[in-house]
């Protein structure tokens, strides 16, 4: 039996999550695109696969088919950024407009022009009630379909978050179905890095970074319990939102993580105290980058800037708060080598199943 090497181009790649998990399970990942230069370092440091900085809806599918082998298995991944998305935002601006379902509708137009063997995204579980996502799955016709709404922590990620993940393939039936595990805790991922104080970051990794506190979120962190809210506070705490009907619904802001659970989800601000349950278990400060990378999946020696460099809260933040999670792509990565593994397919010409 002659076992066709698989291989991935992932769009809109970010710091690369997904590849790297990917790469974990024994997939070789070509190439990542991205229109922020911020994932640059990231991606190539840690991914052997080229960075390529694009505006994904300028590309083509004849430039992606270029990095593909010929006789490869080829997979196209196509996470597009969920933030626009986001539960918050839709609450604070209303439901997104057509125009900002248009990355999934490129990533649907690309499918098309590369007739990839196998595709797989990850985005907002919000999508799945979009006329775009219909859309997607019309574009899929000649696949193989199935997608689900994923509770990450029993993906092994030390965090309650629920993503829709879609897989589909041309080579023949394929089932969105992962190996349950234990959830991990907030304990088992970031208790061993070394302590640090609000505003400072560790010497030795310029990720083990916390932002500063104001004189009275440091007295509000310090009377925070783990797990507990704004109302455990002295009265002379609360802030004027807190008196609010709309203050009652927000219950986790100024919140501390606990030791023995799975994080909240990670967001694009979970480097700010206020901004969420993310005050760390029993240091005064919120949550450093590096402990929401590794919050995220990804491992300890991560490297994501070159030697010297310094990351920005708010850039590295989103990074890390967007960011496909780790063992989720390690665990896509091993449903498709079992799938192309049981198959041992000849791989398609670049023509459209039927």
């Amino acid at each position: 039996m002659i076992r066709k090497s698989l291989q991935a181009v992932d769009l809109f790649c970010g710091i690369g999550g997904l590849s790297f998990g990917l790469e974990s399970a024994g997939i070789s990942v070509r190439a990542g695109i991205d229109i922020d230069p911020h994932c640059h370092h990231a991606f190539e440091h840690n991914v052997s696969g080229r960075f390529l900085e694009r505006d994904v809806t300028s590309l083509s599918g004849t430039e992606l088919s270029k990095f593909f082998s010929e006789d490869a298995v080829k997979l196209l991944a196509g996470c597009a950024p969920c933030q626009p998305y986001s539960t918050y935002r839709r609450a604070s601006i209303g439901l997104p407009k057509k125009r900002e379902w248009g990355l999934v509708e490129k990533f649907g137009a690309l499918i098309k022009e590369v007739c990839p063997d196998l595709v797989t995204m990850e985005n907002v579980p919000p999508l799945a009630d979009q006329p775009v996502f219909s859309s997607l799955l019309s574009d899929l016709e000649g696949y193989h379909v199935d997608w689900d709404i994923v509770e990450m922590k029993y993906l092994g990620l030390p965090q309650t978050r629920k993503r829709l993940v879609l897989v589909a393939s041309r080579l023949g039936p394929i089932e969105l179905q992962f190996d349950e595990q234990k959830p991990r805790t907030v304990r088992d991922v970031i208790s061993q890095l070394p302590a640090i104080a609000a505003g400072e970051n560790w010497p030795g990794d310029p990720m083990h970074r916390a932002s500063r506190l104001s004189a009275l979120n440091l007295r509000r962190i310090k009377a925070s319990k783990p797990g507990g809210t704004w109302r455990d506070w002295p009265a002379d705490l609360l802030a004027t939102c807190h008196s609010k009907p709309t203050g009652e619904t927000f219950p986790s802001v100024y919140g501390r993580m606990e030791w023995d659970r799975p994080s909240p989800t990670i967001t694009t601000q979970c480097f700010g105290y206020g901004n969420g349950r993310f005050g760390h278990p029993e240091q005064d400060r919120a949550i450093s980058l590096r402990e929401a990378a590794m919050l995220q999946g990804f491992p300890e020696n991560y490297e994501f800037l070159p030697s010297g460099g310094q990351p920005s809260f708010a850039s590295f933040g989103r990074l890390i708060g967007n960011a496909v999670p780790v063992p989720l792509g390690k665990a896509i990565g091993e449903l498709f080598q079992k799938h192309v593994m049981a198959l041992n397919p000849t791989p398609h010409p670049s023509t459209r199943a039927t």
